[in-house]
């Protein structure tokens, strides 16, 4: 078999693989918006959930240091009583 037929056939695989799941990232996507939307009709804020979930990604550590500085930026400016 020639080298250019073998990596020809591996790029189109790995493109094709890129692409499906780029569509499923799409339908995925999709789904969340979905959530989000349904909770907004049900009263809830989705900027504070968008931020709840952003928060439980990070471990304790990463957190704690993000919420130091943001206190440190925020006593800088006045902003803290």
């Amino acid at each position: 078999m020639d080298a250019s037929v073998v990596a020809k056939d591996q790029l189109l695989s790995i493109i094709e693989r890129v692409e499906r799941l780029e569509e499923e990232k799409k339908g995925i996507a999709d789904d969340i918006k979905e959530v989000y939307a349904e909770a907004k009709a049900n009263g809830f804020d989705t900027k504070v959930l968008r931020k709840v979930v952003s928060i439980r990604k990070q471990d304790q550590a990463e957190r704690e240091e993000q919420d130091a500085i943001l206190d440190l930026y925020l006593t800088a400016l006045g902003m803290v009583k």
